[in-house]
Formats: C-alpha cells, structure tokens, sequence
C-alpha cells in the first residue's frame, strides 16, 4: 500500500504523502486492487508525458487528513478537482484563501447566508469545514490542466464508490448532501435507512439557480443535534 502511495505523490518526496492513519486501514483492500493498480500506472504515465495533474500529490488525499474516519459526520461529494493552476486543494469545491471564490461556491455561501443568517466569508477555504467532520470528498481526486473530467476514466470512480459505501454500512448515522444529477445518482450506494440524504440542484449558476432555497445546511444541524452530535459552523 505504501508504495501505491508514494506513486501518487507526484509532484515532491513520497515520504510527504498524506493521508490519516484510520483512513489507511479502512481503505487498505482497495489500495491492494487491481484496478487501483492500473490507476496509479496511468497517472504515471501521463507525468511521464509531462502532463500537468492536480491537484499536486502530497493534496491528493487532503480530504481523509483534514477529516479522520471517526471524525465523519457530514459528506458532500463533488465531481473532480479544479484544473487551473493552484485552484485545487483536494477539497471539493474549495479554493487556497489567495484564490478567488468559484462561482458553485459563492452560491453555497449565499444559501447559508440565507439559510442560516451566517456573514459569507472573502475566501474560499472550506478547511474549517473539513476539521469539523465534513468530508469534502470529489468522486475523481484528479484532472489534467485545464482540461475538465481529463481522469474520468482512471478508476477513481470505483475508489471512491467504495469509500461510500464503506461509510455508509460502518457508520451509524452520516448527513450526506448530494448536489446534482452526478452526486445523486450516488444515492444507490447509500442506506436511507440509517442516514440522511440531501439532495438539490448543482450549485454552479449553470443550473440556474435551482440550489437556492434547499436549506441543507440549517437541516443537517437540526438532524446531527438531533442526535446529540455536534452541528457544523458553517
């Protein structure tokens, strides 16, 4: 497993690689596949070519460091990083606070703004988030420069099924936020019986504003207090 990591690690020494302890041993069996094999050649293969891929290696995995497997209260699932440079930070839809904030993102401010009366911050880090338990996981953990949904084909899919499907039969109770047709169609994968699921609209403005007014944010606080876990500060 460790030598599948250092060569994700593309960018610097794969001693830097990260990723938490716990998530190590829960994901253990799908480092050891085949078909993360494959990926991990492939990736290889396009630096080789001297293709550019974010985000670099040691963020690849940022998500699971920020947010401990037994940390884990909120899932939002995005599609895949953001391919100009120095954008992606291995946080769905979140940004370095040196960069400007996406336009899917000032529209998730702008709900919980309304939602919940919350100040929309001048940046775009969503790392407090992910220190609070919200594990702001993208299904593919890396694109090509400038060229969007370029890793699709890699493998990361069926990693990342995975991963939601192990938090979904471990975990007592999860709230998971599925934004558009692409995160919804993981609901599948999900038990409804156990945990809360959340679904509205993109939030990129592309889809016409059909995120507004879902009011996820005010209602998986409620459902988390519910059951005496803390809320997020978003």
């Amino acid at each position: 497993m460790v030598e599948y990591l250092s060569c994700l690690h593309l960018n610097v020494n794969p001693e830097n690689v990260k990723i938490e302890s716990s998530w190590k041993s829960i994901l253990k069996s799908e480092f050891e596949k085949e078909y993360f094999d494959n990926l991990v050649a492939q990736l290889k293969q396009q630096k080789s070519q001297g293709k550019t891929i974010f985000p670099p290696g040691n963020l690849i995995f940022k998500a699971f460091e920020l947010t401990p497997w037994d940390k884990v209260n909120v899932i939002i699932l995005g599609q895949d990083p953001y391919h100009n440079p120095g954008e992606a930070m291995g946080l769905c839809f979140s940004v370095p606070k040196d960069k400007r904030v996406p336009p899917s993102l000032k529209n998730i401010y702008k709900e919980i703004h309304a939602d919940l009366g919350i100040e929309i911050p001048d940046h775009g880090d969503l790392t407090n988030w992910a220190q609070q338990g919200v594990l702001l996981l993208n299904s593919i953990l890396t694109v090509e420069q400038n060229t969007p949904g370029s890793h699709k084909s890699l493998g990361w899919q069926q990693f990342t099924d995975a991963i939601i499907k192990t938090l979904s039969e471990q975990k007592e109770f999860l709230v998971f936020m599925l934004w558009g047709n692409y995160a919804k169609s993981k609901s599948t994968l999900i038990d409804e019986s156990k945990h809360l699921i959340l679904k509205a609209a993109h939030p990129s403005p592309l889809a016409r504003f059909g995120f507004a007014g879902c009011r996820h944010f005010s209602q998986c606080n409620k459902a988390l207090e519910a059951r005496k876990l803390k809320s997020i500060e978003w």
